[in-house]
């Protein structure tokens, strides 16, 4: 599919139903309102195309953001692309997912990450511990630095409470990620979480809520997921 023929296989499954969903969770106007459902239905038809994608995001209408995110080639981004991208991402669903899941899946996760949860930039950190708790689901455990968490495990813990709306929250689910991906840091991840306690985030018009770190984790180990990992992180 050509981009013309995207857009309008967009704007032909917009409703403003789904627009008024958005809306309550931060969605600029720029949009059509498409299911995500409706968007894979494409997506197995285009499966990956870096170039369309580039062009989608450039739009900068939400339902082509997103979807730019599952056709993008993660392999191909240089930090400059990413950089234009976690700066255009202008809420939450294409910040922590479109841009994250894209970062994770790089060689260059975790250059990236070290360098934006250092930046005081609220959008680069809220991308960069998003991409940090995503890539612990997808990389192997082989080429996790135990230590390096273990140390920035001690900086959400101090930091969680005072940083930016949606850093919080994606701080607060790299803990559970951790917890998750890592046996031999799950206990910790625990006890770490028992400590930061309720983590306060403003979601706007909506009934969601942030997850309790610990009770999270022992949902993870009650179902046998400790570890497992996801050949995958676009959905």
């Amino acid at each position: 599919m050509k981009f013309q023929e995207v857009m309008d296989f967009l704007e032909s499954k917009g409703n403003e139903q789904t627009c008024k969903i958005y809306r309550k969770h931060g969605a600029p106007e720029n949009m059509y309102g498409v299911k995500v459902s409706d968007l894979k239905i494409i997506k197995k038809k285009i499966k990956i195309n870096h170039e369309l994608a580039m062009q989608l995001y450039d739009t900068g209408n939400s339902d082509a953001m997103y979807f730019a995110g599952l056709i993008a080639d993660s392999q191909q981004f240089s930090e400059k692309d990413f950089e234009k991208w976690a700066r255009n991402s202008y809420w939450y669903m294409i910040a922590e997912y479109s841009v994250a899941w894209n970062l994770a899946e790089s060689p260059l996760w975790m250059c990236i990450c070290k360098k934006w949860i250092d930046s005081k930039d609220e959008i680069l950190e809220e991308v960069a511990w998003g991409a940090l708790g995503c890539g612990l689901g997808y990389v192997p455990n082989d080429d996790i630095d135990i230590e390096f968490h273990t140390t920035l495990l001690k900086r959400v813990e101090k930091e969680i409470h005072s940083s930016f709306n949606r850093t919080k929250y994606t701080m607060n689910n790299y803990v559970i990620a951790l917890g998750g991906a890592v046996a031999e840091l799950t206990e910790l991840c625990k006890e770490v979480g028992e400590r930061i306690g309720k983590v306060d985030v403003n979601v706007g018009d909506t009934a969601c809520k942030v997850p309790l770190i610990k009770p999270y984790i022992e949902k993870i180990e009650a179902r046998g997921s400790i570890g497992k990992k996801k050949k995958t992180l676009k959905c």
